[in-house]
């Protein structure tokens, strides 16, 4: 029997197709090089250690860093956002983030909350899942350390107002200047243009697999030189470097690079973010909106099912069918339509008191720029059709 073809919309999660480069470069590495960076001087290790200086160069182009020894390597973005948390809060600080966090934000700060004397003010978001930035600087007081905001919802897409909450920072800083910006990019990086400088970020954590289109176990820290001294080790181990002290390094990036990095993933990273570099970023921003307005139209049509947000330049709509499990939704359009889409709460744990969509969560489509007319269709279709089913 012949499947019908697998139609993936699960992209806030992770992207998918990878590139056929990008998939190459990890499969030659393994193959052909397969040495440890920073570990040795011969030519193999040496190749280790220039595609780690390649994949470094580019994020900071990327994003706007002033230096690519601002950028540190982990596994994925939750690990690159604890060690921001755990290298910045301590003791007897404050922090500031909002209800619209994902739990890689909201879980390492319950937890420092309930095991040391660090407090926590959570800003409400709107009905659509947005916070507005006075709201954020308002929260903000002289003992104020880390305030973390997501740069877009993983649950409805909604954009946060990032460039307003940096710049109203910077105004404050004469008086709190010991407070520092942290943003989890996990849902823009790679989809919409982002420059840490411009939006006064110090600290930015993303996931090289999602809109970056890297492999998975990929992600990175950036932290501003500023902060360089500031920022403690949370992990502890070898580097490569300075082999005869028990204490870590002092220097970015190796502080925050203890054992050995995912050099193969890397290498397809690198590739990932050589090919946002020469694409033509107009076209590719018309490509991707034309996909939200395709998915965000065509569902906010089917009057018997409601949507969560506003529509957002990402491809990420939330909806709901009344007295009908999200879970289930999901697993019909798999079943039956081999459409797949992701159920719950999106491990976002307050946003959804704020949207409407509590106990159970929503039903998540994400596309991306590579999500065909005929994908949305299809998806838009199969809605419908379980909808007028239900009644």
């Amino acid at each position: 029997m012949t499947l019908p073809r697998r139609i993936y919309l699960d992209h806030a999660a992770t992207s998918w197709p990878k590139q056929d480069d990008v998939l190459d470069a990890v499969d030659r590495y393994a193959r052909d090089c397969g040495a440890a960076s920073g570990r040795g001087q011969y030519q193999s290790a040496n190749r280790a250690d220039a595609i780690l200086r390649s994949a470094r160069l580019g994020l900071t182009r990327l994003i706007g860093s002033p230096s690519a020894e601002s950028i540190a390597f982990f596994s994925n973005g939750t690990q690159a956002i604890n060690a921001a948390i755990a290298g910045i809060v301590r003791d007897g600080d404050h922090v500031v983030c909002t209800a619209a966090e994902h739990n890689s934000v909201l879980r390492p700060l319950s937890h420092l909350a309930n095991t040391r004397r660090v407090t926590l003010t959570v800003v409400e978001c709107d009905s659509d899942g947005v916070v507005r930035a006075e709201d954020v600087l308002n929260a903000v007081t002289e003992s104020t350390r880390l305030v973390a905001v997501t740069s877009a919802s993983n649950v409805t897409g909604g954009e946060q107002p990032i460039q307003a909450i940096g710049s109203g920072l910077r105004s404050l800083r004469s008086a709190t200047d010991c407070t520092a910006f942290l943003c989890d990019a996990a849902q823009t990086l790679g989809y919409l243009p982002i420059d840490v400088q411009a939006c006064s970020i110090d600290l930015l954590a993303a996931p090289g697999h999602k809109g970056i289109g890297g492999p998975q176990g990929t992600g990175f820290l950036y932290v501003s030189p500023t902060w360089h001294e500031e920022i403690a080790a949370s992990v502890f181990g070898g580097t490569g470097s300075q082999s005869e002290s028990l204490a870590m390094p002092t220097t970015m990036p190796a502080k925050l690079e203890p054992g050995n990095l995912n050099v193969a993933a890397i290498a397809g990273l690198d590739v990932a973010v050589k090919q946002i570099a020469a694409r033509e970023e107009a076209v590719y921003s018309e490509t991707l909106q034309s996909v939200a307005r395709q998915l965000n139209e065509g569902l906010r049509s089917i009057e018997s099912i409601r949507v969560f947000g506003k529509p957002s330049r990402l491809p990420i709509v939330s909806l709901a069918i009344d007295g009908f499990e999200p879970t289930d939704l999901s697993a019909i359009l798999d079943a039956q339509f081999s459409i797949e889409t992701r159920a719950g709460l999106h491990c976002a744990a307050l946003i959804h008191e704020a949207i409407g969509s509590a106990p159970a969560g929503t039903l998540r489509i994400s596309g991306s720029a590579t999500t065909s007319v005929e994908e949305i269709d299809a998806v838009i279709a199969a809605i419908r059709q379980i909808a007028d089913a239900l009644g």
